[in-house]
């Protein structure tokens, strides 16, 4: 006859073992998906702040656009004092001038006093 007692005895370390395995495992994916989920609120933040980046962006191309209109350019030249260029004359290589010079004018066809 075989005794009973040592059987189960046997036994405990095996069942002792598996516990340990699925228990550690079950640890291993806890730790998995804390790690996944911190993971997924910092892409979710860097996102966010990257569509703000590219608005901003966009904004300061529309301004800057703005300030590029020939309208815009014009306007704020003459509240520098600029005033529009005559026909322009060029200088050959050989120090010939080509065309006729005239001074800028505050108006087109109008000389300056």
């Amino acid at each position: 006859m075989v005794s009973t007692g040592t059987s189960s005895a046997a036994r405990a370390p095996f069942v002792l073992l598996v516990v340990l395995i699925l228990g550690s495992g079950l640890l291993t994916l806890l730790l998995l998906n804390a790690s996944l989920n911190q993971g997924s609120f910092k892409l979710s933040k860097l996102e966010k702040q990257t569509e703000e980046l590219t608005d901003e962006q966009q904004a300061l191309e529309q301004e800057v656009d703005s300030y590029s209109a020939p309208g815009k350019l014009e306007e704020r030249a003459r509240k520098l004092g600029l005033v529009p260029g005559g026909n322009p004359a060029f200088l050959a290589p050989d120090g010939s001038v080509k065309g006729s010079p005239e001074p800028a004018t505050s108006e087109p066809g109008q000389e300056q006093p």
